[in-house]
């Protein structure tokens, strides 16, 4: 009988690197799962416990997303759709779960005229003069 081992490794940019502090123990514990053949390596386990917590807690996410308003996934916005907000004179309440984009053709001035608020529990990619823009404007 043969083991097959599969990696699963998210393409460039549909995800967010994050690090964190263990102690030696936990951390030998996850290295004995791994060397036992339970895990192909370190961020196999931890990103499995992950997703395990949120399966185990996801009523209670799910609740507070439709609580809170929130938009669940990824969001683009272009400079022709912000371009058409600012015109109807009406500015977004962005309010996202996940992944906000905003083009990097979106100038300073266009994301003011455009976003009233910005709630982002993920990761907003915008150019760094973007986001200075609406910096006071992150809930």
């Amino acid at each position: 009988m043969t083991r097959e081992s599969v990696q699963f490794r998210p393409k460039p940019g549909d995800s967010e690197k994050i690090t964190i502090n263990l102690g030696y123990v936990d951390l030998g514990r996850i290295d004995l799962m791994v060397e036992d053949g339970f895990y192909s390596n370190r961020t196999d386990f931890i990103r499995t416990a992950i997703r395990n917590q949120l399966e185990r807690h996801s009523d209670t996410v799910q609740s507070s997303v439709t609580r809170k308003g929130l938009d669940l996934g990824l969001r683009h916005y272009s400079r022709s759709e912000l371009e058409a907000v600012a015109a109807a004179g009406e500015p977004l309440h962005i309010q996202v779960l996940g992944l906000v984009t905003i083009a990097q053709d979106v100038s300073p001035d266009l994301a003011r005229a455009a976003i009233a608020s910005v709630q982002v529990l993920g990761a907003l990619h915008a150019s760094p003069s973007v986001k200075a823009a609406l910096r006071e404007r992150m809930v």
